[in-house]
């Protein structure tokens, strides 16, 4: 049967017999394509409860009665579906709306100036499928209309992203909104692939942080996070924190950023005699009393004693009288002698002393 070249109806042919078929045929092209109004583009599900008349752009993968007519203009009569390929440039309009479209021959297109559902939009460049919006100009204005104004970028939910990411050559340096989690925060990086958290605001408290650390004019500002913690120096400047304190087997310590530093020791020794005749006046002294106790728990700055302040002190449980005989110390050591002298000889006392050394750690 030969067909029209445009809407392929077809002709009657000289002597045909069942005249009214072929011309019923056409004129059932006619009512479906002139005029063209369709339920919906890209639709691939049939209607549940379909309305004879009604005409659906078809999409890519139509299931159903509609299987195996991809892209199909499907139109339903009364003793089911039939179908008719659209062709280039071929127009229809969404029924119950002023929604136009073109086809082009892969897909339906929406017609240039219509501003509703657009596929994408592109101002002096062009928009794809993940960037909807492109606009490519000096700069973009958003104003207000009499009031207020705000531009709202919404997630999904929690775990998403909702951000303004800021790219030189086209490489990420800078991003800020809501990125994994519904607390604010700014994160940097210098290669748009290793990011850096450098701000975060918690949205329960709206108490900020710093992960990364926080400068003050290019200085560490210091608060009760990094105040404490190892102190640090490079070229007679701190670079740490501000107080460090730390002990082990010899006593405590405790560092400042300026280069002080303080050692202090306490111990008791148990069942001493203070028995050893001392002197010209018949006193009586304890054995050492630093003998495997002079190690300072942290080395001082410094090369002769003279660069640290000992102060050592011993007294003698439940006994008032008593004097103090000591040595001296250097930058790796309390002094190494210390006794206690009573005028009369004790025995099986107890005796604790007191080590404190004061000096630099640089």
């Amino acid at each position: 049967m030969p067909l029209s070249s445009r809407l392929e109806l077809p002709y009657l042919e000289p002597a045909q017999a069942q005249k009214h078929v072929t011309h019923n045929e056409a004129l059932r092209k006619l009512d479906m394509l002139v005029q063209l109004s369709v339920q919906g583009f890209n639709e691939n599900t049939p209607p549940a409860l379909p309305v004879t008349g009604q005409v659906f752009a078809l999409g890519t993968a139509p299931t159903g009665d509609w299987a195996g007519q991809a892209d199909m203009l499907a139109l339903r009569e009364d003793t089911g579906w039939t179908f008719s390929a659209p062709q280039p440039g071929w127009s229809a309009t969404l029924a119950g709306s002023a929604e136009q479209r073109i086809w082009d021959g892969t897909a339906w297109r929406i017609v240039a100036g219509q501003s509703q559902n657009l596929d994408g939009l592109g101002v002096n460049t062009s928009s794809d499928a993940t960037n909807r919006l492109a606009v490519s100009a000096p700069a973009t204005l958003l104003t207000h209309e009499g009031a207020d104004h705000r531009l709202i970028l919404n997630k999904a939910g929690a775990g998403n992203t909702a951000s303004v990411l800021f790219q030189s050559g086209w490489s990420g340096h800078a991003e800020m909104g809501l990125a994994g989690s519904t607390g604010f925060s700014v994160k940097v990086s210098p290669n748009g692939t290793t990011w850096t958290q450098a701000l975060t605001i918690d949205p329960a408290t709206g108490n900020v942080a710093a992960p990364a650390g926080l400068t003050v004019s290019g200085k560490t500002a210091y608060h009760r996070g990094n105040l404490l913690g190892g102190v640090a120096q490079t070229g007679g400047q701190p670079t740490g924190a501000v107080i460090e304190r730390g002990q082990n087997a010899n006593g405590a310590y405790v560092r400042f950023a300026d280069g002080t530093q303080i050692c202090s020791k306490n111990f008791a020794l148990f069942g001493q005699d203070i028995n050893v005749a001392y002197g010209s006046f018949g006193q009586y002294r304890s054995a050492n009393l630093m003998a495997g106790q002079a190690t300072l728990p942290a080395e001082f700055a410094g090369v002769a004693a003279t660069d640290v302040a000992y102060t050592l002190m011993a007294y003698i449980s439940n006994y008032s009288v008593g004097m103090l005989i000591g040595g001296s110390g250097d930058i790796n050591n309390f002094p190494s002698t210390l006794y206690v002298v009573s005028p009369i000889a004790l025995t099986e006392r107890t005796i604790h002393v007191r080590c404190l050394a004061v000096g630099r750690w640089f």
